[in-house]
């Protein structure tokens, strides 16, 4: 396997900085493709206005969610550079990579790398197949990704939301319906995932806790609960109305909560703080019986 060894990246937007920190402080070599004026990178990034006469190991592809200038710069890269052998990762995290693959001559060579904000202080990192990627090229992603110092989550076929967001989006789709049908509060919902769900699964995850539990209690409340969740397959119309009322969040000042007299540069920079404090403390206190099990089938290898 080709080891990946320099990095172009597209796109210098607030993920596309995060990016290439990560890599350039793990001492990969690393260039930023920008026509933004005045653009400055991050320390041991090289920045660029223009496609490098040389083909870089790995494209990641980090520009805004359009998929007609996201094929445009894969056709760009064609032009440029041929046949030579490289990888191109687009940073979607919700276009259909079939569609983004069709204008490539070797579509094979798309996949897909989902990073999370803050970039460069979140470990974990989505590495997915494109349609027409094989194994290898996820490996060679996920390779790099580890000598960066992330968690590469590998998925050898595509997956629309990944695992991350499909895992978020469940949870969000029931807790904005409760919400709308005046079953509970935004409060309430973020209390019970800040001091309940949150601290319990950065310490057994998930589906391990179930074992701590007992399964015959996790059925029997599958066969209670499930049926009652909000199976309507529509997206709640709760976010939707604040957008349209120019309600979008922290740097409108106002979405769920309250933001006046705040900025959206001191807010996320405090959240990221906060959330470097906490992957710090669980990197020193993650509980170290666990790593000794391993699943009995993971229902195929992701």
């Amino acid at each position: 396997m080709k080891q990946i060894n320099s990095i172009l990246i597209l796109g210098l937007g607030v993920m596309g900085r995060g990016v290439a920190k990560g890599f350039a402080d793990a001492d990969i070599p690393t260039t930023v493709r920008s026509r933004r004026a005045g653009a400055s990178a991050p320390d041991g990034v090289t920045l660029v206005t223009e496609l490098p006469a040389a083909c870089p190991d790995l494209v990641i592809e980090l520009l805004p969610e359009e998929l007609e200038l996201k094929q445009a710069a894969y056709r760009e890269l064609e032009q440029a550079w041929g046949d030579a052998d490289y990888l191109i990762a687009t940073g979607t995290s919700g276009l259909d990579l079939e569609a983004l693959a069709r204008p490539l001559t070797r579509p094979e060579r798309l996949i897909a790398l989902h990073y999370f904000m803050p970039a460069d202080t979140v470990p974990l990192v989505e590495v997915m197949a494109g349609p027409a990627s094989p194994r290898e090229a996820v490996d060679r992603a996920a390779e790099v990704l580890r000598r960066a110092g992330k968690l590469p989550l590998k998925i050898y076929r595509p997956l629309i939301g990944h695992v991350v967001n499909r895992l978020q989006h469940a949870m969000l789709h029931e807790a904005y319906c409760m919400i709308a049908e005046g079953l509970c509060s935004v409060e309430d919902v973020d209390l019970a995932a800040t001091r309940m769900l949150g601290p319990r699964m950065c310490s057994t995850g998930l589906v391990l806790q179930k074992d701590l539990s007992g399964l015959q209690v996790n059925r029997d409340s599958q066969r209670a609960i499930v049926p009652h969740l909000f199976h309507n397959r529509t997206p709640s119309p709760i976010v939707g109305e604040l957008v349209a009322r120019g309600e979008s969040g922290v740097a409108a000042g106002k979405g769920f909560y309250d933001w006046s007299g705040k900025t959206a540069t001191e807010v996320r920079g405090a959240s990221a703080a906060s959330l470097a404090r906490l992957l710090e403390f669980l990197e020193a206190n993650t509980w170290p019986e666990a790593a000794a099990f391993q699943p009995r089938s993971r229902g195929g290898e992701r």
